[in-house]
């Protein structure tokens, strides 16, 4: 999940404190999701999957599609 979270964001040329903005957190807080250091509460996983429209699935690791289910 980590390495996904990370992926998403450099895909999108997004640095580490504009993603942690929209979270309406820390980079430093951010960062720890990244590196494995904290855990990803329910709710960031949620607005990370809408931010970057995929599905928590795909940032779980569940399946590699990165497309929503509908």
């Amino acid at each position: 999940m980590y390495k996904r979270i990370r992926e998403l964001r450099e895909d999108r040329k997004l640095n580490q404190t504009q993603v942690a903005k929209m979270l309406g957190m820390s980079q430093t807080g951010y960062s720890k999701y990244e590196t494995g250091e904290n855990d990803v509460p329910t709710t960031i996983l949620i607005k990370l999957a809408q931010f970057y429209d995929t599905s928590t699935d795909y940032i779980l690791g569940l399946t590699d599609f990165t497309e929503k289910y509908d």
